[in-house]
């Protein structure tokens, strides 16, 4: 089982949620659609080269972007980060993925 992470703007929010679930993240026993959401700030410059979603190159950009975290099955995280990339609207998505233990007790 892995730990997925991301960060979206608002506007792409439920968008990419969906793509993740759809690809097989936020399952976790008889219940899919599981994640965890909080707003924050975000904040980055783009360089020379890039294409910002948001903000022009060579200026620090602040951004409300939310974080989502849910869990993924080993056979499903590839398929649950090519889903994030392929939704994100930016160019180069910040993401986290952690691999978990089972505990048994």
């Amino acid at each position: 089982m892995y730990k997925l992470c991301f960060y979206v703007p608002e506007s792409h929010l439920e968008a990419v949620k969906e793509a993740v679930l759809a690809a097989g993240g936020g399952r976790i026993g008889a219940y899919d659609s599981c994640c965890w959401q909080s707003l924050g700030q975000g904040q980055y410059r783009p360089l020379e080269g890039s294409q910002p979603f948001l903000g022009q190159t060579g200026r620090l950009e602040r951004v409300a972007e939310w974080k989502v975290e849910m869990v993924v099955a080993d056979e499903r995280i590839h398929d649950a980060v090519k889903a994030l990339k392929s939704s994100h609207p930016y160019e180069t998505p910040a993401y986290d993925v952690w691999r978990l233990s089972d505990m048994v007790f």
